[in-house]
């Protein structure tokens, strides 16, 4: 059966849920009283995006760096039951990265089991994730296998759509991708429903890497 809580997990792993939090959010003692004639102050990006990202069902994984990285994607993998299974990876960059990394991978739909990609950015007004061509070529999210993780970085979440597109645009400038695409529905659905069909909810895992 499918994990579909991040509370099966190990302790090790609950410690680092909505573990970014934005320096801003820090306050000295002398703030922490509200004055209500002040304007409140806004939800700093990342925490927004977290508690966003969390409503939509996705299941959040903080890492310090690559090597945390790494030991969660492992526990992703044996808390499922996937670690015999094949991931499928689109993304060439991002097979190197994981080079080293113990695990069978395809470019193959058929025989992907879970996908493993990277996104453009983290949106933080709706917790959603802006993907493209990059990432998922011109294939249809719902020709996907229905689990995802998902591998970003603190310096991809930006507060809207339209900033996230704007970013996409700057970086390729002589070829900007196509398929451009949210995907911000992260609660499993029964294969057995027909409701399903055509779905592009995914059972989604973030792997977030701070490098700010």
């Amino acid at each position: 059966m499918l994990l579909t809580d991040i509370l099966c997990l190990k302790m090790s792993v609950f410690r680092k849920i909505f573990g970014s939090i934005s320096k801003s959010d820090k306050v000295h003692p002398e703030d922490k009283g509200d004055n209500k004639f002040l304007p409140k102050k806004d939800t700093p990006v990342d925490e927004s995006f977290t508690i966003k990202f969390n409503e939509n069902g996705g299941k959040f994984l903080y890492c310090e760096n690559i090597d945390e990285a790494y030991a969660f994607l492992q526990q992703i993998l044996d808390e499922n039951n996937w670690s015999n299974k094949m991931a499928l990876i689109l993304n060439a960059k991002l097979k190197e990265k994981f080079k080293d990394f113990e695990w069978e991978a395809t470019s193959s739909l058929k025989k992907g089991h879970f996908f493993f990609t990277t996104c453009e950015y983290l949106i933080a007004n709706d917790g959603s994730l802006l993907i493209s061509s990059n990432q998922i070529a011109e294939k249809k999210l719902n020709e996907l296998p229905k689990n995802f993780i998902v591998f970003a970085t603190t310096s991809q979440i930006v507060q809207t759509i339209g900033e996230g597109l704007h970013g996409i645009k700057v970086k390729n400038k002589k070829n900007i991708p196509t398929n451009i695409t949210t995907i911000k529905h992260f609660k499993v659905v029964d294969d057995d429903n027909f409701l399903s069909y055509g779905s592009s909810s995914k059972n989604l895992y973030l792997l977030l890497l701070e490098d700010l």
